[in-house]
Formats: C-alpha cells, structure tokens, sequence
C-alpha cells in the first residue's frame, strides 16, 4: 500500500519539498508518494483530523503552523520543546509525534565545514520564525553571544530572552546599525526573507571580511546579493540550499528509518535553481 506524505502549509505552491522527497522514493524504489496541501490559517485543527482519516503517513509543517501545531501532537522529541515549534510530524496509528529538524538542518553545512563555534559572537539579522531554530542551534554549539538587528525591537527583544533562557548572553541591535558592526562578528547569518528572488541585500557588508562566516538561509536564489557581496570581501560563505537539503534529509530519515539519497536529493534541489 502507497504511503502518502505532505507538506502542509500557506502559501505552499512554492515548495520545493514535493520534488525533493518524490525523487528520493523514487531513487530507492519506495511505494511512497508526497504531495503539497495548502492549509489556510484557522483550518489547521478541521485539516490534521482529515489527514488522519486518510492515513498520511506524516508530514512537514511551514509556515504559518509551525507553532500552532504544538497543540496537536500527542508526543514531542526535545529539539521541537526547546524551539517551540515543529516542522516534522510522524502519523502512528493515528498518534503524532513531532520533531524539529529545522535545528540540525541550520547546523549541519557548519559542521560539515569543520567550522566550531565554541565561544564566537553571532550576528543574527531577523526575528522571524527561524530565528528560533537557528539561535537555539548556536546554544547547542556552545557560542558566547548572539546579537540580534530585526526592523522591530519587540520581536528581537523575545528571542534575545530565548537565547537567555537557553543559556546564550544576548542583545539587541538597530538594524540600521547592523552592517557597521559587522566586523565584530564571526557569523553573519541573514533569517530573514529579504534576498527572496533577488531582491536587497539585509544589511551594509562594506565591513565583513575574509574573518566573517555569512550564512544566508534564503535559498533562491542560491546567490542572494548577500552571498554575491560578502564573497567579493572574501568571506566564507553557506548557502540557503543546504540547510533546506540538510532538514529535509533528516525528516526523510524521520519517516523512512533508513540515510537519505543525498546524492539524487541534491541533484533534484540544484536542477530546480
């Protein structure tokens, strides 16, 4: 019998998860299939009961429910408590349990990079949903400090105190401010949307060097004026792409019990650019 996963979400017509994951069961030969479901904010507790009833095998969660789908699992692994959300859902018998894969994903390009992290500052720009994922993976890595530039102070001054609470020093930064500064950092990281298809650049990077690590979670395009400018100042660079690769490898994992393609996965993701 097929086994059927989804991402659900709003907007979702944008998706790259539908084709990473389809080529996947078809390299290793899985009756599997995965479909995008488009679930408008406020449908979420009518929509999940109806994807029981079909027996959805599990699913990704984006935006806007990461968050909300808390409520609606019945069990939750410790990466998801800590951050607060869930972007990996597992169906058994009609129980659901929920993970966060978001946390590995973000770190995953830096490990593979040999990059430690033990006792750097960080400068995060953006206060978004990510955010969370991402600040709560810099605590795992053990850094000094992260500084948070965000257009609103409201929502930088709550992940500063999540950073707090998971034993990370933290401030706030104008982000205005931010591009001047930037040479204080070893990471730059850019979780915000602005480099979406092309467009702007987060901050000034006239001050990041060849010392600086610019990690820019937007991955399309895979060269955000971001990436393109710190580049030309000889900064290391990691890309959104790999990040969005490393997360949907680890829910691959989640559901299937066995290493994602990597291979075919990434050739699937690159061809899409």
């Amino acid at each position: 019998m097929t086994r059927t996963y989804a991402i659900i979400g709003d907007p979702i017509d944008h998706s790259l998860s539908p084709a990473l994951h389809n080529a996947s069961f078809a390299f290793l030969r899985l009756d599997c299939t995965y479909i995008a479901y488009r679930i408008p904010r406020g449908d979420l507790t009518a929509a999940i009961a109806d994807l029981k009833k079909i027996g959805i095998a599990g699913f990704n969660v984006t935006i806007p429910h990461k968050v909300d789908m808390m409520r609606l699992l019945d069990e939750i692994d410790e990466e998801c408590r800590k951050v607060g959300a869930t972007n990996t859902v597992v169906n058994t018998d009609g129980k659901l349990k929920g993970y966060n894969t978001d946390v590995c994903g973000f770190l995953d390009p830096i490990r593979k990079r040999n990059i430690d992290c033990t006792g750097t500052d960080v400068l995060l720009v953006g206060a978004g949903g990510a955010a969370r994922a991402i600040i709560a993976g810099f605590a795992n890595e053990k850094v000094r400090k992260i500084t948070i530039a965000n257009r609103t102070q409201q929502r930088a001054e709550e992940m500063v105190r999540f950073a707090k609470q998971l034993g990370v020093e933290s401030e706030y930064m104008d982000l205005a401010k931010a591009g001047d500064s930037a040479s204080s950092f070893r990471f730059i990281v850019n979780a915000t949307s602005v480099g979406l298809k092309g467009m702007g650049c987060p901050i000034s990077t006239r001050n990041i060097t060849r010392d600086s690590i610019v990690y820019d979670i937007v991955y399309m395009p895979v060269e955000t004026q971001l990436i393109q400018q710190a580049k030309e100042q000889g900064a290391t660079i990691i890309y959104g792409w790999e990040m969005l690769l490393a997360q949907a490898m680890r829910s691959f994992e989640i559901w299937i019990g066995k290493p994602a393609p990597y291979e075919a996965m990434k050739l699937t993701l690159l061809g899409r650019f």
